[in-house]
């Protein structure tokens, strides 16, 4: 059963890895990608990661947890505290980790090899929580569907890998070496769903707060990471609608999928 659950992890985190990669040879598909085009793919790409983490993660585990604690107030302490520590873990995470942010317009302009790699670093950090919440959902498999949310990770690393691929080309790699970087990163995930599998697989009795956990990890992703990246304030509207176009068709799919 476990070796099962293992290989179904391990295989469907390499996929969405992999996805990355696609992202990032996208840059072969235009001469240049303006900001506004990358801000808008990462915006839906966040609206879809903000409905799988909800309705792959969040909500199984809230009805779970209900079900084994009889007492209301001692399992939403619970999950209050499993969400609060997926946050703080990421959270940390960052802060101990040197990275940055970086704003690009396009490829076309010089970005040095140093703030590439560091911003490289910041978006290697959000693969593993990734593929924890993976691998989490693979161990929790009669809970939730997995695939739903693997869907949803998928299609968040396609605007990650191309974010990744433009930020070495504007430091002045070459297009194949920038995308095959984007491919090389989106590994990270299957480490990150390792230890999800491990996690669930130790104790049974910790799978929705594990599940609890993952979510928050994710939402930190999302509202700390995606989102000021994405946001400016000339171009609100069209931010908010993106974010909302990736969270309603995320939310059909979870739906089609279960």
């Amino acid at each position: 059963m476990f070796s099962g659950v293992f290989v179904e992890a391990l295989l469907s985190s390499c996929l969405a890895g992999m996805v990355t990669g696609l992202g990032g040879f996208m840059i072969f598909l235009k001469k240049k990608y303006s900001q506004e085009y990358i801000n808008t793919m990462l915006s839906i790409a966040a609206g879809v990661m903000l409905s799988a983490s909800f309705f792959a993660l969040l909500a199984p585990s809230m009805s779970q947890l209900v079900t084994m604690i009889s007492d209301i107030h001692i399992a939403g302490f619970w999950y209050a505290g499993a969400v609060f520590c997926g946050v703080a873990l990421i959270w940390i995470l960052n802060a101990v980790l040197p990275h940055e942010h970086a704003h690009m317009g396009h490829h076309g302009l010089g970005m040095s090899s140093r703030a590439a790699w560091l911003f490289i670093i910041a978006i290697t950090i959000h693969k593993i929580p990734e593929g924890l919440a993976m691998g989490i959902a693979y161990g929790a498999e009669n809970l939730v569907n997995p695939e739903s949310l693997t869907v949803g990770i998928a299609l968040h690393n396609i605007p990650e890998g191309l974010t990744i691929a433009i930020s070495l080309v504007a430091a002045h790699y070459s297009r194949i070496k920038a995308a095959l970087c984007a491919l090389a990163i989106g590994f990270v995930q299957p480490l990150g769903a390792l230890i999800g599998v491990l996690l669930i697989h130790a104790d049974e009795k910790v799978v929705p707060l594990g599940m609890a956990m993952a979510g928050g990890t994710l939402l930190f992703v999302v509202i700390n990471e995606i989102l000021p990246e994405t946001y400016d304030v000339k171009k609100s509207n069209r931010s908010a609608f993106a974010v909302f176009s990736g969270f309603i068709f995320m939310t059909y799919l979870c739906l089609v999928l279960e």
